[in-house]
C-alpha cells in the first residue's frame, strides 16, 4: 500500500496537470480544429509545462538549490514558482490568446493566479500543496467543460474526485503536507478556476 500511495504522488505530479487539461479540452471540444494546429499546441504545452520545468529542476539540483522534484521546503519553491509564472504568462499571451482559445486562455490564467498565490505563501514560509492545487484546478475545469458543452462527463468527474482524495492521502502518507496545507492548496487551485469560468462558460 505504501508503494501505491507513493506512486500516486509521482504519476499525478502537478507538472502533468496543465497538459491533461489541454488534452481534455481538445478531446471534448465540438469545435472543428485542424489536426496540425492541435498538434502544434500540444507540443508547445508539453515543452513549456513539462520538459522546460524538468530541465530547470535539474539545473537547480545541480546548483544545490533543490533536493527533489517535490520541492519539500518553501524556500526551494520560490524560484521555480517565479519561473513557472513567467512561462504561464507566455502561454496566456502567445500559445492560447483569448481571441483563439477562450476556454484554455482562462484555464491558464486561473493556473497563473493559483501559482502566484502559492508563490506568495511560499515567501511567507507556508507550504501549500501544489499537488492539491493542480488536481483541484483540473477537477473544476472538467466540471466547467461538462457544463459548457452540455456533455456527460459524470464518470470522469467521479474518477477525478477519487483521484483528488487519493492524492491527498498519498501526500499525508508521505508526510509531505499537513491537513491545512492540503485544504488551502485545494481551494487555491479550485477558486481561481471557479471565478474565471464565468468569463467563458
Amino acid at each position: 500500500m505504501s508503494a501505491v500511495l507513493r506512486s500516486i504522488s509521482f504519476i499525478f505530479h502537478p507538472l502533468l496537470m496543465p497538459m491533461l487539461g489541454v488534452v481534455l479540452f481538445f478531446y471534448t471540444s465540438p469545435r472543428y480544429l485542424p489536426e496540425t494546429l492541435v498538434l502544434s499546441k500540444l507540443i508547445s504545452i508539453f515543452l513549456l509545462t513539462i520538459v522546460f520545468p524538468v530541465l530547470i529542476f535539474y539545473f537547480l539540483k545541480a546548483t544545490r538549490q533543490a533536493k527533489t522534484i517535490y520541492l519539500h521546503s518553501s524556500k526551494e519553491r520560490i524560484l521555480p514558482l517565479i519561473i513557472n509564472s513567467c512561462v504561464l504568462i507566455y502561454i496566456v499571451l502567445r500559445i492560447f490568446p483569448i481571441n483563439e482559445f477562450r476556454e484554455l486562455h482562462y484555464f491558464f490564467v486561473a493556473i497563473l493566479f493559483s501559482t502566484l498565490s502559492c508563490l506568495i505563501l511560499a515567501i511567507l514560509k507556508f507550504k501549500a500543496s501544489i499537488h492539491m492545487i493542480a488536481s483541484a484546478g483540473i477537477l473544476m475545469f472538467i466540471i466547467a467543460i461538462s457544463i459548457h458543452y452540455s456533455i456527460n462527463l459524470n464518470g470522469l468527474i467521479a474518477i477525478t474526485c477519487i483521484l483528488v482524495g487519493a492524492i491527498a492521502t498519498s501526500r499525508l502518507h508521505m508526510h509531505a503536507h499537513t491537513y491545512p496545507e492540503l485544504i488551502i492548496g485545494f481551494f487555491i487551485g479550485l477558486i481561481p478556476q471557479l471565478i474565471l469560468v464565468s468569463y467563458w462558460l
